[in-house]
């Protein structure tokens, strides 16, 4: 269904009568849709409590569904608006992101069960979202690409996911950390909501805990461990006197360069910055000197006059290290992402 008060009124019936929805981006083509309701196993039944099916994002293999029960969207959606200090009486949530994905679609649940006004567009149009702002809309979720499209003074709060953000941020922005397991953000400007644990694991993974994790997955494996931790896959630290989360990448992007740890999201934050830089991505290639070498995979403003390397590298050079330096460009039309901005490294 396209996303507006149809789509809100056909979640609420299917809560009312006992039943879990599983939302389904409708920009998928048909095969993906096919492959997608597969995976899901529609043709079993969900537990007594279960509302959502969410698929996850997919980006290194078939999305499995995350199966989120009422306590846990709940659990979610109580600590959010506590943490954002949203009142229902005057506050009023836009909902512009996938409904797909739970980034989009926890901003709809979120309001159904604080009773917080909500008005659903079916995506992301800026000029549209502005319009939303002038009539009401106080709290809007983003990710970065949107949010460089839109006034962001017209909002009181923005909240900011789904692949790392700019280093400099309006001060009524809030960063949120969270996957679709978690039933969307769940560490906010990297302090944990009320009810969450967080850990660092032996090997650097970011460990999370709190009843708004999901109970299971649709294949039937719970990826908690006997005490509730759920292992992210990111890597990252805790702050020694603050205590603030900060995430570095998944495990499985981090780039060994002759020994050195690269992370492709420092660098692509470098990149971006280049004038003659539309888009870019950062990988890992197998070298036999260094065992990998980083490479730049840019979109330019000008494929014909691509950004001189050196340039690039003297950037990198300058604000992380030399270690982290592209040893190559790769030009490409498009860096292919998730709906909600993450780059799709296994495509590159």
């Amino acid at each position: 269904m396209p996303g507006g008060p149809l789509f809100v009124e056909a979640l609420q019936r299917a809560w009312d009568d006992g039943d879990a929805v599983l939302p389904v981006d409708r920009r998928l083509p048909p095969a993906a849709i096919e492959r997608l309701l597969a995976s899901m196993r529609l043709d079993e039944p969900v537990e007594d409590g279960d509302a959502l099916v969410v698929a996850t994002s997919g980006t290194s293999g078939e999305p499995k569904g995350a199966v989120l029960t009422h306590a846990a969207v709940r659990a979610s959606a109580t600590a959010t608006t506590a943490r954002l200090g949203v009142d229902p009486g005057r506050d009023r949530w836009l909902a512009c992101l996938p409904l797909g994905h739970i980034g989009g679609l926890s901003v709809v649940t979120r309001a159904l069960l604080t009773n917080t006004a909500l008005v659903v567009h079916d995506g992301f149009d800026a000029p549209l979202v502005e319009d939303a702002a002038a009539h009401g809309a106080t709290l809007v979720s983003l990710v970065p690409t949107a949010l460089q499209r839109v006034d962001t003074s017209l909002f009181r709060v923005i909240v900011l996911g789904g692949s790392p953000p700019p280093d400099e941020l309006p001060d009524n922005v809030v960063t949120t950390y969270g996957m679709t397991e978690t039933g969307s953000g769940v560490v906010y400007d990297g302090q944990p909501l009320d009810g969450v644990e967080m850990r660092i694991g032996a090997d650097g993974e970011v460990q999370l805990r709190g009843p708004m994790l999901l109970r299971t997955y649709r294949d039937g494996l719970d990826p908690k461990d006997s005490e509730g931790w759920f292992a992210t896959g990111d890597l990252g630290e805790l702050d020694s006197s603050s205590g603030r989360l900060r995430v570095f990448g998944r495990a499985d992007d981090l780039i060994i360069s002759g020994g050195e740890n690269v992370w492709p999201d420092a660098v692509q934050a470098v990149l971006v910055e280049d004038p003659d830089v539309i888009d870019a991505a950062v990988v890992g290639r197998p070298d036999a000197e260094w065992g990998q070498r980083v490479v730049a995979v840019i979109v330019a403003a000008d494929a014909g006059r691509p950004p001189p390397l050196d340039r690039l590298r003297d950037a990198v050079k300058e604000r992380i290290g030399s270690w982290a330096a592209p040893r190559e460009i790769e030009l490409v039309d498009v860096i292919p992402r998730t709906a909600l901005g993450k780059v799709r490294r296994r495509d590159l």
